[in-house]
């Protein structure tokens, strides 16, 4: 078994080295100056939505797409589900601005094949179905088979919004990268809560606000978590991925094999079947999940997709404006920090906060009081970093319908087939 040939880049790699490029690669600190979105879209027929849309159709309306003049980048995921990432953008406006002509293009380009983006954190309908046959998918879905059926649904019926921020500066100070990497963890609970957008599953209602955020929980025991926050970011991050289990190992041609119970450090260590390299090192990381990704930047995992064409941009906003805005990231620091305490010793997402978070959304009342701060402390913010008026007006709006009632957009929503709208929360999903 031979990696692919990459010159000096696929040259077997040492632990020390490897651990050495963990922290250096996962966290450059610096003024936080750039910004960017990750934007997950379902696609359904226009006038059928519960109807899965077939292969080949999906498979042509892909080929369509790929050939538009677009600034972001744009992918499909395993299920058919189509993602744009935004160019790193030198401000809110810029991404905002540049994401939403992309998203122009793409929308009418589908529509004249009768197809739309639909915004929501899980397929209400369809069982998961994977369109795309590559190795890397094959040796991922065999893997995730292993502990259940959450890895089908993660790779083939969810989507999220995934904000990239700068890691920070070096510390002291409220734009310090651990002082963001610990804010990151906390604020992520509310930005669950005030942003769940998932309550269905197979046809039923299933009792979370974010379904979508317990499927990812439930991958397994490593995969979706965070490392320990109590210890220095880097150190902790290059343990936590040098100590992970390998889902595969790349190869030329054929399937990739998937090793049992190997972590990426035994890996080094042993050799065998062959030595890694850098590459691998690289592609091991994009098969860790934790809700908060430090990619050189912070890549913020956790929020739902948002429904109509432009509610992506309020998480957007948000975000940005608490994190970039040095007077809102001290003030919004200290609100969530008592999150510390509720949260308790698990790690993110499997601690009490997360769950309720995903649960019961902002009918959690501490995560209520907490979101109400959050969302006037970016609204006092949003100015401050260049925020257009239309879009201080959507937080606005959004904090008004949603944040000071006490609901997430799961409360409001209303599927065709399923009744009513979600109204308590209260059983758990099927493992």
């Amino acid at each position: 078994m031979h990696p692919p040939d990459a010159g000096g880049y696929g040259r077997p790699i040492e632990e020390q080295e490897a651990e050495d490029l963990l922290r250096c690669i996962c966290f450059k600190n610096g003024p936080p100056r750039t910004v960017g979105v990750e934007l997950e879209w379902l696609i359904h027929d226009q006038h059928a939505p519960r109807r899965p849309v077939p292969a080949e159709r999906l498979s042509a309306a892909h080929d369509r797409v790929r050939t538009l003049p677009l600034n972001s980048a744009l992918t499909f995921e395993p299920g058919g589900q189509l993602e744009l990432s935004s160019q790193p953008a030198a401000s809110l406006m810029e991404c905002v601005d540049s994401v939403a002509a992309d998203l122009r293009t793409v929308r009418t380009a589908l529509r004249a094949v009768g197809l739309t983006l639909t915004g929501l954190g899980l397929d209400p309908w369809a069982p998961p179905r994977r369109v795309l046959r590559e190795p890397r998918y094959d040796a991922m879905e065999a893997y995730l088979d292993q502990t259940g059926p959450h890895g089908r649904a993660m790779m083939c019926s969810s989507a999220s919004i995934q904000v990239c921020v700068d890691s920070g500066e070096e510390e002291p100070g409220p734009l310090g990268h651990g002082r963001r990497w610990q804010l990151a963890h906390l604020l992520g609970a509310v930005l669950i809560a005030a942003f769940a957008n998932s309550p269905a599953q197979g046809g039923r209602w299933t009792g979370w606000r974010s379904t979508r955020q317990a499927v990812w929980a439930g991958l397994d025991a490593v995969r979706p978590v965070a490392p320990p926050l109590h210890r220095e970011p880097r150190e902790a991050w290059a343990t936590h991925v040098m100590d992970a289990p390998v889902m595969c190992m790349r190869a030329e041609t054929g399937p990739w094999e998937r090793p049992v119970a190997l972590s990426f450090r035994e890996w080094i260590r042993t050799g065998t079947p062959r030595p890694p390299t850098r590459q691998d090192l690289d592609y091991h990381l994009t098969t860790l999940f934790p809700p908060v990704r430090p990619r050189g930047h912070l890549e913020l995992r956790m929020i739902d997709a948002q429904s109509g064409p432009d509610g992506w941009i309020v998480p957007l906003a948000v975000v940005t404006a608490l994190f970039d805005d040095p007077e809102a990231a001290e003030t919004v620091y200290r609100t969530v920090k008592p999150l510390a305490e509720y949260a308790g010793a698990l790690p993110a997402p499997i601690n009490p906060l997360w769950v309720s978070a995903a649960r019961r959304g902002l009918a959690d009342p501490e995560l209520r009081n907490i979101a109400v701060s959050c969302f006037d402390t970016a609204q006092d913010a949003l100015p401050r970093v260049g925020a257009s008026r239309a879009v201080c007006d959507a937080v606005a709006t959004f904090q008004e319908r949603y944040v000071r009632r006490g609901r997430c957009p799961a409360d409001d929503l209303r599927i065709p087939s399923l009744g009513p709208a979600l109204g308590t929360c209260g059983k758990e999903p099927s493992r």
